[in-house]
């Protein structure tokens, strides 16, 4: 009768063995298990807050028993993951930059220009303030603290990294540093009209993009901080 196999280097003096390979296996399977497992629980949880806040506008600010209720899991699942609703709607602010910055990077390819891409950038971020649209990020920014201040931070990096490509092709002396200065800028006007419920017109969409095209064709810094230092000079004398 053939026998079981057993390990021919067993743990012991001699260092690790065949079991503890697959041990090591096994336990990776679980983890691997257990993080998916996870990621779906995150991925419930963040969708389950949005809709709730979605539903409350601005009128109540949802308790975490309403979310986790909505996602169809336990308060358990939801400390597991964040220490407190704030956040939770810290992650749903990061999940919606993320969105919108894949959101601007598809409408980007819509255009063969740099130009033209940074046209698509703009309006594709104010699109933002339209209906649904709007109610549901105002109602995320206002269960964070308000859509100007108060509000937990959220890298604005997602939305800022479509448009340093075109800044660059056109001639941007920091394309990276000019991407986030102008996305502030540009969500601060979205900011503005969330606040107020208004839509942004043609007019203004036709001055951020030119804005944002004159700060791409701007001299080098070099040059702007010469001028800088000729001011200070001429000031002092």
């Amino acid at each position: 009768m053939a026998q079981n196999a057993v390990p021919t280097n067993p743990q012991g003096a001699n260092g690790p063995g065949v079991g503890d390979d697959v041990a090591a296996r096994v336990a990776r399977q679980t983890l691997d298990r257990r993080g998916a497992d996870y990621a779906e629980e995150v991925r419930r949880l963040l969708d389950a807050g949005l809709a709730v806040m979605r539903r409350c506008g601005t009128e109540s600010r949802p308790r975490v028993a309403d979310i986790v209720a909505e996602a169809g899991l336990s308060n358990d699942a939801f400390y597991r993951h964040f220490p407190s609703k704030d956040a939770l709607v810290a992650a749903i602010l990061e999940d919606g930059n993320v969105r919108l910055g894949a959101y601007v990077a598809h409408q980007m390819t819509k255009s063969t220009t740099p130009e033209g891409q940074v046209r698509r950038w703009v309006e594709g971020v104010m699109s933002q303030a339209d209906d649904d649209i709007a109610a549901t990020t105002l109602a995320v920014m206002w269960n964070a603290g308000g859509p100007l201040t108060g509000a937990p931070a959220a890298s604005a990096d997602p939305i800022a990294t479509p448009l340093r490509g075109p800044l660059a092709a056109l001639g941007c002396a920091d394309p990276e540093l000019d991407a986030r200065l102008l996305t502030h800028a540009t969500v601060g006007c979205l900011s503005e009209h969330l606040l107020a419920g208004t839509k942004p017109s043609p007019p203004e969409i036709d001055h951020l993009v030119a804005v944002c095209l004159a700060v791409a064709g701007a001299p080098s810094r070099d040059g702007a901080q010469a001028r800088v230092d000729r001011t200070r000079k001429r000031k002092t004398e």
